[in-house]
């Protein structure tokens, strides 16, 4: 495994706060917004309150409760929620609340529940360890009506990313100025079924160079490994797509998209 000399993070929530500043602007030039459009719809369609999983900066939070949704927003991180507040108070949104929080025992009543949890963009992909899954599933289980949907986005390629050391993988402007370069190694840890990021974001302006370096570590199962739990904690599986506009799933396709239903 490359960089034999740095261990992975025992914790898959560690690196997120020093991301914060970084992460809106690196996404902008990723994934920007290809996948709001079905969380936009899939909140629109569910009547009752919606709870969306590592919400972070926003990027999700604000358009979904663009729809009229009544949205609950909830993140560990509070350098990445103090964003997103700040987002939500720019676009003057009150129906929707930012709280900070644990994933694994989530800190709301069993009634009235909500209709939708949504597990954006991999966020389940951060709990790099089987009894945090196990107790996030479970939590969401106890959260949620009977009926409502817990809908769960997957990035299928991060166990095929190559190994790479010290690679500039991003760079460009932000704000007046500053010019951001993303130094970045990727590590694989297969037997533990993690892949591991070390980003090392350099910022100048003019004279002034700051260099942040933080780990993010991801844990990648399969689509059929992950029904398998949603369905021995209860829940029934609905349909699993492979793409943002209900395309079908094959093991090829770019995203990997669960619907389960709460029985």
């Amino acid at each position: 495994m490359g960089g034999r000399s740095r261990k992975a993070p025992e914790e898959g929530w560690q690196g997120w706060d020093a991301y914060a500043p970084f992460y809106d602007w690196e996404n902008a030039q990723t994934v920007a917004r290809r996948d709001v459009a079905f969380w936009e719809r899939l909140a629109a369609a569910r009547d009752g309150r919606v709870l969306e999983l590592g919400c972070g900066t926003g990027r999700i939070t604000v358009p979904v409760a663009r729809t009229g949704a009544r949205l609950v927003g909830i993140d560990r991180s509070s350098p990445m929620l103090a964003r997103g507040r700040q987002r939500l108070r720019r676009a003057r949104l009150k129906n929707a609340t930012l709280v900070r929080g644990d994933i694994r025992l989530l800190p709301f009543r069993t009634r009235p529940g909500f209709s939708l949890v949504m597990a954006p963009y991999g966020i389940l992909q951060s709990l790099t360890r089987e009894k945090d899954l196990q107790a996030t599933i479970a939590s969401v289980y106890r959260v949620l009506r009977r009926g409502g949907l817990f809908v769960v986005d997957l990035v299928p390629d991060l166990p095929q990313w190559d190994e790479y050391d010290r690679r500039t993988s991003l760079a460009g402007t932000r704000g007046s100025g500053t010019r951001i370069t993303l130094i970045e190694t990727v590590r694989q840890d297969v037997k533990r079924r993690l892949t591991i990021f070390d980003h090392e974001y350099v910022e100048r302006k003019g004279r002034s160079r700051k260099v942040h370096r933080f780990s993010l570590t991801f844990r990648t199962l399969s689509v059929p490994q992950m029904s398998r739990r949603l369905e021995n904690a209860g829940f029934r599986i609905q349909a699993v797509l492979g793409d943002y506009h209900g395309g079908p799933w094959d093991n090829r396709a770019d995203v990997w998209i669960i619907i389960a239903e709460k029985r």
